[in-house]
């Protein structure tokens, strides 16, 4: 899923910066990818360090050493199950770091880049992950919170932290509706193909076994982003009055966004519903920074964060057996508010500090005359088409 997050955000960008782009998410696949094993295992699946809030990084995870299994004798018996879960989870933690990299792109600096991601998903995701993804543990699922796959922990964590660091690097030169079109479309559509093949493991796989609830959870990711396509499609045939395939990949994405966390308890019914409205409102929601002044480069806030928002708050009313609709209470809908709201605040605040000593120590945003001879070739020396000429 992460390659297919850098196709998604590469073809969008500028063709001078499509390397820059894809570069950011694989760091983040190398970087993160080692800080999960090393300690972030420990950090979200530990025995609480603090209850209910994070777990010990070094309780037996260095090297995920507590699911080898290590005898007194110094054989190895690995935990097959725990291992193949680590694995599966440390996916959500790289993505959930790429994902953050649409906000900055044409402006940022790699080496930058990757202090953040170190700090943000050391500090941000590892607990967040905790209170969302610990079962037993964390305080979200014991205070009731239905976040199956990701809602919160991924999405919201995810587009909050982007709106923070588009705000702290501030606007790309020229920045206005408009600024640029994608320059490879095939490209993003390749992306967006490869994230919907992926979610169906993503979220299907957040059973962690194969029954009813993994196939629903199935179902419900093959539904709600199918009708958030067509949701998106119908948005912008009234609005712009064409109908773009930018647009239907950008609505599967927004699908996809919403039904993660209520994959599980919506019926099918319920799930197409959802992606028409995710479709519909993210359409109209990636122009919210034009008319408030933040430049979002890739509209990771007008799909993440406003998508993961909408799935969030939907299981507190069509959620079978536990929204309003079943129940007749709001409960559920303050609850799921709640972790929403938590989520939100503390991503972004967390990310807000931490992009804002980058930028005034190391600096986060490349100069102005590097942006406009493009990232490609100042940061990394390389470009995406490298056409001789005669």
């Amino acid at each position: 899923m992460t390659p297919g997050v850098a196709f998604f955000y590469g073809g969008m960008v500028k063709a001078k910066s499509v390397v820059s782009m894809m570069m950011m998410s694989f760091g983040a696949m190398g970087l993160v990818g080692v800080l999960w094993v090393v300690y972030g295992y420990g950090m979200v699946f530990g025995t609480p360090a603090i209850p209910g809030l994070l777990g010990n990084p070094f309780d037996g995870s260095i090297g995920l050493g507590n699911l080898l299994g290590i005898d007194e004798a110094g054989a190895m018996n690995p935990d097959l199950n725990g291992l193949a879960f680590a694995g599966f989870q440390a996916t959500f933690a790289i993505i959930t770091v790429a994902l953050i990299s649409g906000a900055i792109a044409d402006r940022a600096k790699f080496g930058a880049w990757m202090v953040f991601a170190g700090v943000w998903v050391t500090v941000v995701y590892f607990p967040v992950a905790f209170w969302v993804f610990n079962l037993d543990e964390g305080w979200a699922p014991l205070w009731g919170v239905n976040d199956f796959a990701g809602g919160t922990a991924v999405h919201i964590n995810a587009g909050a932290a982007a709106l923070a660091l588009a705000l702290v690097l501030g606007k790309r030169v020229g920045f206005q509706k408009g600024i640029q079109k994608p320059h490879n479309v095939p490209l993003t559509l390749l992306g967006a193909s490869l994230l919907w093949f992926g979610w169906f493991g993503f979220n299907a796989g957040s059973e962690a076994a194969v029954d009813g609830v993994a196939a629903i959870a199935w179902i419900n990711t093959l539904a709600a982003p199918a009708a958030a396509i067509i949701g998106w499609l119908i948005v912008e045939k009234i609005k712009d009055g064409k109908p773009t395939s930018i647009g239907a990949a950008s609505g599967a994405v927004a699908g996809l966004v919403a039904i993660t966390p209520a994959c599980n308890i919506l019926t099918p019914g319920w799930a197409i519903v959802l992606g028409v409205i995710a479709g519909a409102v993210c359409a109209l929601a990636i122009e919210l920074k034009f008319k408030l002044g933040f430049d979002d480069s890739l509209d990771v806030v007008g799909i993440h964060l406003v998508g993961g928002i909408i799935g969030t708050l939907y299981i507190g009313i069509f959620g079978a057996g536990i929204g309003l609709l079943d129940t007749g209470s709001l409960e559920q809908l303050g609850k799921q508010a709640g972790a929403a709201a938590v989520v939100l605040v503390y991503s972004f605040v967390m990310a807000f500090i931490i992009g804002w000593i980058i930028q005034k120590t190391m600096g986060f945003r490349i100069k102005n005359e590097d942006e406009v001879a493009g990232v490609d070739t100042t940061v990394h020396g390389e470009e995406g088409y490298a056409l001789e000429t005669v």
